[in-house]
This record gives C-alpha cells, sequence and structure tokens, in this order.
C-alpha cells in the first residue's frame, strides 16, 4: 500500500475508533462558546475539569419600532461570556433561539400577533431543551445551566431540570434552573437607580416610575437596548433614531452610545454575579452535603 495511503487510512481509523485517545495535531484554540471550538478542543477541556456548560434560552418577538426582533438572543451574546468568567471551568452553549412566544395558530395570540415572531409549542421547546442537556452529559458535562432571558422561557426549563434530575438521581449530572438570572432585581431596575437611571411611563392610569417591562406602549427599555447596544447599536436603529431625533427612551438619553454601551457592559457582569452565587446556592440543594 502506498505509504501515504496507509498513514491516512490509520490516522482516519484513529480519529474514528478511539476519539477519547486521539491526540490533538495542534495547539487547543480559545473560546468560551462551545460551539467556537473543535470537539477536541472540548474533550480536553472537560478532561481538565472544565465540566459546566451554561445553556441560555433567547427568543424572537416583537420590541417596539426600534429594536430587533432578537432581543433576547443579543443580550446573551453580551451577558453569557460575563457569566462564563464569574463560573470558574465553564463554557457556552449555542444561545437557544426559539421559545414560546405565543398561540401561532389559528388565530396568532401574544407576540405572535406581530411579523417576524417565531414560537415553538412548549412540548417542543422542552423537548429541545431536554435532547441539548442530554448531549452534554454524555460528553461529561455534570453541571448543565439552564437560564432564560425572558419570562416565558421559565416554565419549560424548570421542567425540564425536574425531570432529568429525577431520571439521573444516581447519577453525577445535575440541570440548575437558574430562575435568579431573571427574577433577582428584575430587569435591573434596582441596579440602575444606583446608576442614575429612571425610567417614565407617561401611559395614562399607569406608575409613572415602576418595575415593567412595557412602558409607553413599548416592550423595550434601557435595560435591553444597552446590553444588546454592546453587541452591535446597529440592533437598537441608534444612526436612524439620531437622525430622526429619537435616541431617547422613557426619559432617559441615549444620545452619547458610548455610555450606552458601558452601562450594557455593568448590566451584564451585574447579572453575572446574580447568577453565580444562584449556581452555588443550586449545587448545595441538589448535592446536599452529607
Amino acid at each position: 500500500m502506498n505509504p501515504t495511503v496507509l498513514v491516512v487510512a490509520l490516522t482516519v481509523m484513529l480519529f474514528t475508533q478511539a476519539p477519547q485517545q486521539a491526540p490533538r495535531p495542534i495547539d487547543a484554540g480559545q473560546s468560551l462558546w462551545a460551539e467556537e471550538l473543535t470537539w477536541m478542543e472540548i474533550r480536553d477541556l472537560v478532561k481538565a475539569g472544565t465540566t459546566t456548560i451554561i445553556i441560555g434560552t433567547g427568543g424572537v418577538e416583537q420590541n417596539g419600532p426600534y429594536v430587533a426582533g432578537g432581543k433576547h438572543n443579543f443580550v446573551l451574546q453580551t451577558v453569557l461570556p460575563a457569566i462564563a468568567r464569574a463560573i470558574p471551568r465553564s463554557l457556552i452553549a449555542p444561545i437557544v433561539k426559539f421559545v414560546p412566544e405565543g398561540r401561532i395558530e389559528p388565530t396568532p395570540g401574544g407576540h405572535m400577533a406581530y411579523p417576524g415572531t417565531i414560537s415553538l409549542e412548549p412540548a417542543t421547546y422542552e423537548a429541545l431543551l431536554t435532547d441539548i442537556c442530554r448531549s452534554y452529559k454524555t460528553h461529561g458535562f455534570i453541571d448543565i445551566v439552564l437560564l432564560g432571558d425572558s419570562g416565558g422561557n421559565q416554565t419549560g426549563m424548570r421542567n425540564v431540570a425536574e425531570a432529568l434530575n429525577a431520571k439521573w438521581a444516581n447519577e453525577a449530572a445535575r440541570v440548575h434552573h437558574l430562575p435568579e438570572y431573571y427574577n433577582e432585581d428584575r430587569w435591573s431596575y434596582d441596579f440602575l437607580k444606583t446608576l442614575g437611571i429612571t425610567q417614565i411611563d407617561k401611559t395614562p392610569g399607569r406608575t409613572a416610575d415602576a418595575r415593567v417591562d412595557t412602558r409607553n406602549g413599548m416592550h423595550d427599555d434601557i435595560y435591553y437596548e444597552a446590553q444588546i447596544a454592546v453587541v452591535d447599536p446597529k440592533h437598537i436603529r441608534a444612526e436612524e433614531r439620531r437622525k430622526a431625533g429619537l435616541l431617547n427612551l422613557h426619559g432617559v438619553d441615549m444620545t452619547d452610545v458610548t455610555k450606552v454601551i458601558e452601562i450594557g457592559k455593568k448590566l451584564a457582569e451585574y447579572r453575572a454575579g446574580i447568577t453565580a452565587r444562584a449556581l452555588e446556592a443550586s449545587k448545595l440543594k441538589l448535592r446536599p452535603v452529607k
């Protein structure tokens, strides 16, 4: 047999029959995002103790006239790296971009009343999350974190975590649904106050300053816009709004986009601290010290 053909054949055999023993032929690349790593890099990280995977669920929905429909997914692009840095030996799974957003048919309900929204049936959503968790467990991850950037994501994540933890009761792996990411200081209302930011709702009959996700008829606020701007200000239509004299929101001046981005980064670090503490509490709950 030609020597080159023999080498190729032996290499293919090694990689297909013994993936856990196959040597990595190059230096490892670096990323917190699992999908940006090769299978060998992930294999070696898990062997070295990186056994926490963070699964963020976002959504595609209507967010008023200024913000792109992938709002929750863009927020997660900003905050998940901060969370991974706050949780030692962790990686970030690909963002789950499709979640329940309302009735699809025969009459659209919830966010589905608005063009561009994509909705999943709750059963589809839970089946998807279940298989993602099972996949990561198969490859050696033992702390599987579920967190959702939207209120409608929480029930499905809780159901999946409870079902898998019951199934894996006698195994090492645990699924941690962390509602604190979404619920603790929801929309960072209190934290924004420490930055001197107050948002005003002028809708008749409503409290002007309140912890809400919709003001002045818009499902949009500085909490979301600042974190999205970290990814790209075009997702909040910064230049178009500047030209129209509308680069402000609920009484908050946003004309200095650099400052808006800095607020977004601070929000990400704040949410990361909340999430890291919640995970430690969940570990103690799911693996109580005997």
